[in-house]
């Protein structure tokens, strides 16, 4: 399934990107004897992030079927949220991303012993976020698309952003992050899209949302969820085969506006940009 591997692979590189810089800057500096905070931050934030979505998993088994809808739709709300702060954040962080995570690295450094506390808590923020934002947009692919292949997926977007995080910290490589994060975003976006639909179903199912059950089509026989084509449309974006009104409307405007502001171009984006076009951690 493309969207959980792509949507680990981004967010996998941004925490990888982060903790990329504030390594590379210890090392050039000379203050490598500082990096076992930064791995202990990670490797606490990656505990937090998995102990959080087991909680969460275990949580929801234990809910009768009107409850379990209602889950799933407050999971799938606040996937929409992540990923679309997700999205906009990177884009105006990016430019400056690098000289300000420098700056903290210093400010913490130079504080009278707190220097490790503070490199362990800038490395285990930056990947908490990131961990906690995927968790809730796997539970809520998870829940949509039960079977081995999401959670394959997901492992797999994982492993490629640990070897690109490792190829950008040594020098080995260089990725044009700007069309990166642009193009994984429109992506994004429309994944979160079909989430927000899947919200509505959700809250239909569970007895709270009766307005537009109107269809709008009816493609069943031509392309049913049950199929592949249809399941493999399902598990990237949500597809549905029979939207109601109010899922097609929530995806349009959704979709038209987040792409609007996403896509329109930033004033004195060419003169302040700094970590993107063919960046190097």
């Amino acid at each position: 399934m493309l969207a959980p591997f792509l949507i680990m692979l981004r967010e996998g590189i941004e925490a990888a990107l982060v903790t990329g810089i504030i390594a590379s800057y210890l090392r050039q500096t000379g203050r490598s004897a500082w990096l076992p905070a930064i791995w202990v931050g990670v490797f606490l934030a990656v505990a937090l992030s998995l102990f959080t979505g087991a909680a969460l998993q275990l949580m929801s088994a234990e809910f009768p079927q009107k409850a379990q809808e209602l889950f799933e739709a407050i999971v799938g709300l606040v996937a929409v949220v992540v990923l679309v702060s997700m999205v906009f954040w990177m884009r105006k962080a990016a430019r400056s991303i690098r000289s300000d995570l420098h700056h903290s690295v210093d400010q913490a450094l130079a504080a009278p012993g707190g220097g490790t506390w503070a490199l362990i808590g800038m490395a285990f923020f930056a990947v908490a976020r990131e961990g906690l934002e995927s968790i809730f947009f796997l539970l809520a692919i998870f829940q949509q698309s039960p079977g081995p292949a999401a959670p394959l997926s997901a492992l797999a977007g994982v492993g490629v952003a640990v070897i690109l995080g490792f190829a950008l910290y040594y020098g080995g490589i260089r990725i044009d992050l700007r069309r990166f994060f642009r193009w994984t975003g429109v992506f994004i976006l429309i994944v979160a899209a079909g989430l927000l639909a899947s919200v509505l179903r959700n809250l239909h199912e569970a007895g709270l949302w009766n307005h537009l059950q109107t269809t709008v089509y009816d493609l069943t026989e031509i392309l049913p969820v049950s199929g592949l084509a249809g399941t493999i449309l399902s598990g990237i974006f949500n597809y549905h085969d029979a939207p109601t009104a109010g899922e097609a409307i929530a995806w349009v405007v959704f979709l038209a506006v987040t792409l609007f502001l996403f896509l329109k171009p930033e004033a004195g984006n060419a003169a302040k940009a700094e970590t993107t076009g063919h960046a190097k951690v």
